[in-house]
């Protein structure tokens, strides 16, 4: 299985730089697992392809103002990507400069706080904030937009890239397929008799970096914490026991599931997930997905590709590119419906878009 088999053709414009006014205002196109046939709708109308009695499972975490500036002792400029907080002082982060800051050695950020460079893991440095690492980066912080929205980050974006109902600080990309929901679609679902879950994994840039590997079975997926409860477990095994489907809202509620599956049975998981998911890989939780249309050549392309087939999902692709959707974090979004035999398809000698 080839990097390259994943590719398509975007058209620059296509690219969503901003949000549409209204959450629930993007398009969707619903793909049938079962037949490959699509439909083009709008996002509002998912209430009516949700049934009373399936469960929704949506990712709670909360994104946080990553990237601060600041410069070195010695004047440089440098730009801090905050990857993951470790506590309340400490972080992993991405550190771009002229020249790499040396262990024991300081930044002053805006506003003249201070950080300490302790020391290096691999691409990511380790930083200890003086003050607290979480209330100074709410107070300073820009909303770490992903690389391919090429602008600035704007005060609007404080609430437009963070979903209505995220609570856990922790990510710095967001869930971007609950960017969709506000309050009264979720209030819509749950009184049409839709049960609504909460995992938690907080996303972090790696979900940006591309497969750089041509043979996809050596790629290395990066490393995210995540929390499925046993809460959550309990209402996935009365969904499935009620012959109803669990419906997963973006690619991270997918992980969740999925990572805390891996014995055959779901059960609590509280940790790290390296989880990699491709074609020939059997989903045992997920019967829909909703989600967002994905980079080329991307890992979550990939798991598209493992739910509903590969040449259900390059079609939809080059559907969606016809049909002048918008793509990625504030896209459009699908909902789509899982092919059962997805697994058994070969992917190597099919066409890409």
């Amino acid at each position: 299985m080839r990097r390259q088999d994943f590719y398509y053709q975007l058209p620059d414009e296509l690219i969503a730089r901003n949000p549409v006014p209204e959450r629930t205002g993007s398009r969707l196109l619903c793909l049938d697992g079962d037949t490959g046939a699509m439909s083009h709708g709008q996002f509002a109308e998912i209430i009516n392809l949700v049934q009373p009695g399936d469960l929704m499972v949506f990712n709670d975490t909360r994104v946080i103002p990553a990237r601060v500036y600041g410069q070195k002792a010695t004047g440089g400029q440098v730009e801090i990507l905050v990857e993951r907080v470790l506590d309340r002082h400490n972080v992993k982060a991405h550190v771009k400069a002229s020249k790499a800051p040396k262990p024991g050695t300081h930044l002053v950020l805006e506003g003249g706080a201070i950080v300490h460079v302790e020391g290096r893991e691999d691409a990511l440095f380790l930083l200890r904030f003086e003050g607290p690492a979480l209330e100074l980066l709410e107070e300073i912080g820009h909303m770490p937009l992903p690389p391919y929205i090429d602008r600035a980050d704007a005060a609007a974006d404080r609430e437009r890239y963070q979903t209505v109902y995220g609570k856990k600080a922790g990510a710095v990309a967001a869930p971007t397929a609950g960017l969709h929901f506000d309050e009264r679609l979720l209030q819509q679902l749950q009184d049409k008799g839709v049960e609504l879950a909460f995992v938690t994994l907080h996303v972090g840039a790696g979900t940006f970096q591309p497969v750089r590997v041509d043979n996809v079975f050596e790629h290395k997926m990066h490393s995210e914490v995540m929390e499925v409860t046993e809460a959550v477990c309990e209402k996935v095994r009365a969904t499935k026991a009620a012959g109803k489907r669990v419906i997963a809202v973006g690619t991270t509620s997918v992980r969740c599931l999925e990572t805390a599956s891996q014995s055959g049975e779901i059960a609590p998981y509280q940790g790290e997930t390296q989880i990699f998911i491709y074609p020939s890989y059997r989903y045992k939780v997920v019967d829909a997905l909703v989600t967002n249309f994905h980079l080329p050549e991307s890992t979550l392309l990939m798991l598209v590709s493992a739910f509903v087939g590969y040449r259900y999902t390059m079609d939809a692709y080059r559907e969606a590119v016809a049909e002048r959707y918008r793509f990625f974090s504030y896209g459009d979004a699908m909902f789509i419906t899982r092919n059962p035999v997805a697994h058994e398809e070969h992917v190597g000698d099919q066409p890409g878009v």
